[in-house]
């Protein structure tokens, strides 16, 4: 038998569902060779593991889908997590240059000197994502190392969450079998699936909509800017038709992805939605503009606040290439539409770029997170030549890389 190429597995712990994608390196990249994915049932809240034993579940079904498509017998993966409790922000360290020419260790000096901000006993450094580098007054360096000076500043981008947090999904991932490899914040993950090249030069928002969380990520100049997670998604939309129409749960997520729309001028005004009733009461029938008269002022309110978010960060005049709208919950017809009424660039529906393989399978911004954490486990590993499969201790915090790898993946 023929021996495989290695394996990257990428596992997207959300709150409506648990999601794995399969993809195998290749010379060109990697090609997606399976899928997998089971509903998260009562196990997480906003992102954050509430119950552990039914995430575990959650977790080995959609690892079994998708070891069957793949053939393959998944034992690592890179995870993502989307709580709530991840917040970024942007600092920045100085140093001297020792020698008068910038070499590694002056990088990874600045770096750390950067890093070393005051956090809560609960809170810990998950993500140190380098901007630019300022070698005496110069500004804008990529990569200062080589370069002649006596002074080095680095602007840095830095993601922290909660340690219990991080350790509950790690936990999960233990339990069901699995190494954790490596672990992402979701304002960073869906970025690497959806986005170009040039939409990160020129400057754009990635919104991923999640069932209970929206995560947000600006670029700028090929770096991040901003980052956040806010506790609002699509779940609040079926909240939001289950309590007004007066239905299941389970009904309203039906109509929600069948029949409803973001913008109520785009739809129809004859009846011909049947709503089930609630306690054996008899079904009705709606409109599918009477759906979208509740649907859009709730979609609406989510891109309204991220829209806040980021103007509160400084970064909305910076949204050149506009947004990019991506997760289960964009999926609502006309979702881009409203983005362009509410932030007043343009907008599109992101969904998984540069791959190979499955690539019709994953075509959903579903799958955009767990995409996301295939390519950046692939260019990571490229970047730094770490050995794959190697085990993460502990921690969120102790899953980082080198600087030096942070620099190659990056630049």
């Amino acid at each position: 038998m023929a021996k495989r190429n290695p394996l990257i597995v990428g596992l997207d712990i959300g709150t409506f569902k648990v999601g794995v994608v399969v993809a195998e390196v290749n010379d060109q990249g990697v090609e997606i060779t399976g899928i997998g994915w089971a509903p998260s049932g009562t196990g997480l809240r906003k992102g954050t593991v509430v119950n552990i034993d039914t995430t575990v579940e959650a977790i080995k079904k959609a690892v079994e889908e998708a070891e069957l498509m793949a053939g393959c017998e998944i034992a690592s993966v890179v995870v993502g997590s989307a709580g709530s409790h991840l917040k970024g922000f942007n600092s920045h360290g100085v140093v001297a240059v020792k020698t008068r020419e910038v070499g590694p260790e002056d990088v990874e000096r600045v770096v750390e000197a950067a890093r070393a901000v005051a956090l809560p006993m609960d809170r810990e450094v998950l993500h140190v994502l380098p901007q630019e580098f300022v070698v005496d007054d110069q500004d804008g360096v990529k990569d200062p190392v080589g370069m002649a000076g006596v002074r080095l500043e680095a602007r840095v981008h830095i993601v922290t969450g909660q340690i219990s947090s991080g350790e509950n999904i790690i936990k999960c991932c233990n339990r069901a079998g699995l190494r954790v490899v490596d672990v992402l914040g979701a304002p960073l993950a869906a970025a690497q699936a959806v986005l170009t090249a040039e939409e990160r030069e020129l400057g754009v928002a990635v919104i991923d909509v999640g069932a209970g969380t929206t995560a947000v990520g600006v670029y700028h100049s090929d770096t991040i800017l901003h980052s956040a997670v806010l506790p609002v998604g699509g779940g609040n939309v079926t909240n939001d038709l289950a309590a007004a129409l007066r239905t299941p749960f389970a009904d309203a997520e039906r109509l929600k992805q069948r029949h409803a729309v973001a913008v109520a001028s785009s739809a129809s005004a004859d009846a011909c939605v049947e709503v089930a009733g609630v306690g054996g009461r008899p079904a009705h029938r709606l409109s599918p503009r009477a759906l979208a008269e509740v649907t859009e002022p709730r979609a609406e309110e989510i891109l309204a606040l991220v829209r806040s978010d980021i103007e509160r960060a400084g970064c909305l005049g910076r949204l050149t290439s506009g947004v990019v709208l991506t997760g289960g919950g964009a999926v609502l017809t006309g979702m881009a539409e409203l983005a362009e009424r509410v932030f007043r660039v343009p907008a599109r529906l992101g969904q998984p770029l540069h791959l190979s393989g499955l690539v019709d399978v994953v075509a959903s911004p579903m799958y955009s997170t767990a995409v996301g954490l295939v390519l950046h486990e692939l260019n990571r590993e490229s970047g730094s030549g770490r050995r794959r499969g190697r085990p993460m201790a502990g921690s969120l915090g102790r899953a980082g890389q080198t600087v030096l790898g942070w620099l190659k993946e990056l630049f």
